[in-house]
């Protein structure tokens, strides 16, 4: 009954933020230059979103200057030949646009979001931090010692503290997925300006980009756009990347970090699949079942509801362009941490060996097709979700193609994927916490 319910509640949310955005069309272009070019035509508001994805991050940078990446990214925004920080905030500010530059652990994006009628004003602020930056000495500094500062902060945190222990010890810190994409305090200071502008001379280029233009504006008027405003940018490929391997072993590793908190931090998991692979979509039905489906999974319902042992606990797969990972995460008191380890590896052996029911099947189903709309149901997402599905290469009938996969897997499919794909035996476990009082060796 209780499934039932919530079920009925998700699905009841989901029907009241469908917009008619679910169902768009979009063109694919590939420029001169190389740069993709993305389009989706929304004439419901007088509003423009153009997102710009580089093929810029943190797999471009050497482990000792870890978080160059970012930092190039931040410094956009920071002074450009032509004008300060403090004029791009205000000239931004003044049309009431949006405007952010950033990385993440694939790619670096800059985003705009403009009323139509001061479009011009807004591609000029955009295709000016993105062709022209300054990257002046003083900028660096001061946005290196904020970097910095947020760092030592996040030291507090134990969520944050047992997340980069994990990362670390799944891939090492030679891959850039087991780094910090804001790097560390010492990789920091080894950063020069001719390391940032060499980085940006080499991967900031139009082959290297995909750009997404959605909203109030017809596909001639986008092409003028990006005509017009990045008709001097120039250079269609960059330096071949660095193959990054990381060797999946699947060997039980605990690492536990003594802290002075009342509750345990506990991260369960191991390396997994990249986003490409194509059961992906098997594994989302599967993830659900056990831990990503909020009060749905089974991980909740046993930890919380049956036991009263946790307030949250969640499980879900990285989307990677690089294999990515599983992870169970979980808060609990520290005397419990060894209760709620054990049923966490209950479960992941019991989806294993038992197959998942016909009302669990359906439901995971139903919530997964049923919220997708929500990916799409801005401008702004739409552009995202477009550079997005062009980056990983899945093609524009993506909102399609997903109801289609998640709706074809089967309760074999279920059981097949976690098989192969869950490691109870093999895992990294990380605890934060009272090491003594959690009984954990």
């Amino acid at each position: 009954m209780k499934r039932a319910v919530y079920l009925f509640i998700g699905v009841l949310l989901v029907l009241l933020l469908i917009s008619p955005s679910f169902a768009f069309d979009a063109h694919r272009e590939v420029l001169p230059d190389g740069m993709v070019l993305l389009h989706s035509e929304q004439p419901y508001l007088p509003v423009v979103h153009v997102v710009v994805l580089l093929k810029a991050s943190p797999f471009d940078e050497p482990p000792d200057k870890a978080g160059l990446a970012n930092l190039t990214a931040e410094l956009l925004m920071e002074g450009t030949d032509s004008r300060t920080s403090e004029q791009i905030s205000e000239e931004v500010e003044f049309i009431g646009a949006e405007l952010d530059a950033s990385a993440s652990r694939d790619y670096t994006t800059i985003s705009l979001s403009v009323l139509k009628k001061h479009l011009k004003k807004g591609m000029e602020l955009l295709s000016d931090v993105l062709l022209n930056p300054s990257f002046r000495e003083d900028e660096i500094e001061r946005k290196k010692e904020l970097i910095i500062g947020s760092l030592k902060r996040s030291e507090e945190d134990p969520s944050f503290v047992a997340s980069r222990a994990f990362r670390k010890a799944l891939y090492g810190t030679e891959h850039p997925y087991g780094r910090l994409v804001r790097g560390s305090v010492e990789t920091l200071k080894n950063i020069t300006r001719e390391d940032i502008v060499k980085f940006y001379k080499d991967h900031y280029l139009p082959g290297n980009a995909i750009v997404a233009v959605v909203g109030d504006i017809s596909l001639s008027d986008a092409k003028g756009l990006i005509k017009r405003y990045f008709s001097g940018w120039h250079g269609r490929v960059s330096p071949e990347k660095k193959t990054c391997r990381v060797r999946k072993r699947f060997k039980r590793t605990i690492i536990t970090i003594d802290r002075d908190l009342k509750q345990a931090t506990v991260l369960l998991g191991h390396l997994a699949v990249k986003r490409t692979n194509p059961d992906y979509y098997a594994l989302q039905v599967m993830n659900y079942i056990l831990g990503g489906g909020g009060f749905a999974s089974r991980l909740m319902t046993r930890i919380r509801e049956d036991l009263g042992l946790a307030y949250d606990v969640y499980s879900f797969f990285t989307s990677s362009k690089d294999v990515g990972f599983f992870q169970v995460g979980v808060q609990t008191k520290n005397p419990s941490a060894s209760d709620v380890i054990e049923i966490i590896l209950k479960e992941m052996k019991r989806i294993q060996s038992q197959p998942v029911s016909d009302e669990e099947l359906s439901d995971a189903k139903a919530y997964l097709t049923g919220s997708f709309p929500r990916r799409i149901d801005t401008m702004d997402k739409i552009a995202r979700f477009l550079v997005l599905t062009e980056f990983y290469g899945l093609g524009l009938n993506y909102d399609k193609d997903y109801i289609r996969l998640i709706n074809s897997v089967t309760k074999q499919d279920i059981q097949r994927v976690a098989k192969k794909y869950l490691h109870p035996e093999g895992y990294t476990l990380v605890v934060v916490g009272k090491i003594k009082e959690t009984g954990i060796k």
